[in-house]
């Protein structure tokens, strides 16, 4: 079988064979090999121990009890001599780790996380029946220069009929690793497959066993899945199988919520389209998006046959601030996550001021302007609008004009110096408090950021 793989791959393979080892690459690697896929994450197995892989890769590094050895590829260049060698050519990072771990066979899964102990294995076969998806149990060899597929579970012909299956029985997969009924969506998700029936009933009937998983794991899938095309085939499969309710049920409840106006679809169905259509990679954006309206069952009113949301965007933000801490996003995300779901309802009239314009992005971040307004477009197409109109373009524009403006107290033509010397002080409160009523006064008039003006204004301040 012909086969074109990067150099340091290659590489890892023959010298782990050179040195009495048996070689494959492994799990993912393979199944992206085999639908033409960019290849991000190279995995590798073997017999050698992880204290026999660390004495011939000496660069490498191992944490944990599972047998995965990591090596970088820049580490591999060094040790392989590969000067001339570009890694770019073949998508890879100087900085990313190929894995190497040895075969094993887990023990008993108690908790539904873990297995209780983990025994290294002999051959390829015991290392395969312990994967998750028969897509993923697929195993490459190469010997006399020539590549052969190790396939004990029609992963193949699962691969080519688009269809994400467990090894063996699923209620024992999923009961090993309750993640993997996140992983089943994720993967459908990501490649557009189907889940072969047995699978999907019983992540149905396990659902439940997704709250014994780590929010921190079960965010990194989540994540991974607002940005894939099929996304919200995804998000309707967690709704189908049950998962959505234990991950989140705040969003389980926009289901069968009417809209009015231009509206055409429910709150759930316009939230996942949104998503969808939000024409970014940033993940948070996207999971922004996807909770922009999570808010609305609870602000919903119907009064003679009109139905409004007042206040939805506060009850929305508040709760998207909820899920960020839930999912244990760091500081800054969670921030970001409340901010776009908050203050995503911003309108704009043409006698809008230079200072209300100011005032908005402050509100927002300057920072997340540009993302505040990718949110927009995926409201507006998951709601059937066009991308833009002329209030969303003519807005961009005034925000491009007053950026040259001062947003800050230190784009102040004084500083804290000049407070102090003419009101004869050492500083504390006071030259904070004389600050900001100058940048106050610089927000509503930007002309007034003048300095002969902003240092009379301080000496009236006295």
């Amino acid at each position: 079988m012909q086969i074109n793989i990067p150099l340091p791959v290659e590489k890892v393979l023959e010298f782990l064979r050179a040195n009495n080892f048996q070689s494959f690459i492994v799990g993912g690697s393979v199944r992206d090999i085999l639908a033409k896929r960019e290849i991000k994450d190279w995995d590798f197995t073997t017999n050698a121990t992880p204290e026999k892989i660390q004495a011939i890769f000496p660069e490498s590094f191992y944490d944990n009890q599972f047998g995965t050895v990591g090596i970088t590829v820049e580490e591999l260049i060094k040790q392989f001599d590969l000067q001339n060698y570009d890694p770019a050519k073949d998508n890879l990072e100087l900085g990313s780790v190929f894995e190497i771990t040895t075969f094993r066979s887990d023990g008993e899964y108690k908790d539904n996380r873990r297995p209780e102990t983990v025994t290294w294995g002999d051959s390829i076969e015991d290392d395969l029946q312990r994967r998750d998806f028969t897509i993923n149990a697929l195993a490459l060899k190469k010997e006399n220069g020539s590549f052969e597929i190790i396939d004990l579970y029609n992963g193949q012909k699962d691969l080519e009929n688009k269809i994400i299956r467990c090894v063996g029985n699923p209620d024992e997969r999923f009961g090993e690793d309750g993640l993997r009924l996140l992983r089943a969506v994720r993967f459908a998700a990501q490649l557009g497959f189907i889940i072969d029936p047995q699978t999907l009933n019983s992540i149905a009937k396990n659902a439940h066993l997704i709250q014994n998983i780590s929010w921190e794991r079960i965010r990194d899938e989540i994540l991974k899945m607002v940005v894939y095309e099929y996304s919200s085939d995804g998000f309707k499969l967690l709704l189908s199988t049950g998962l959505l309710h234990f991950i989140l049920p705040e969003l389980e409840k926009t289901v069968g919520v009417k809209q009015a106006g231009h509206h055409t679809k429910d709150v759930w169905h316009h939230s996942i389209d949104a998503m969808k259509a939000c024409p970014t990679k940033d993940a948070i954006v996207k999971f922004a998006c996807l909770l922009h309206d999570v808010g609305k069952p609870i602000a919903y009113r119907e009064e003679n046959d009109k139905i409004t949301f007042y206040g939805h965007e506060v009850v929305s933000g508040k709760i998207a601030k909820k899920v960020g801490q839930r999912f244990h996003f760091s500081n800054k995300d969670q921030e970001r996550l409340y901010l776009l779901v908050r203050y995503h309802m911003f309108s704009y009239q043409k006698n809008m001021t230079d200072a209300a314009i100011r005032r908005f992005i402050r509100k927002v971040g300057l920072e997340n302007i540009q993302d505040m307004m990718t949110l927009r477009i995926g409201d507006r197409v998951g709601g059937g609008s066009k991308e833009t109109s002329w209030r969303l373009t003519e807005l961009q524009q005034r925000i491009k004009q007053v950026l040259y403006t001062p947003m800050q107290i230190k784009d102040l033509k004084v500083d804290g110096h000049d407070v102090m010397q003419i009101l004869n002080i050492n500083g504390g409160p006071k030259v904070g408090q004389v600050l900001k009523t100058l940048f106050d006064e610089v927000m509503e008039d930007s002309q007034k950021n003048d300095r002969e003006y902003l240092l009379k204004k301080i000496e009236e301040l006295k």
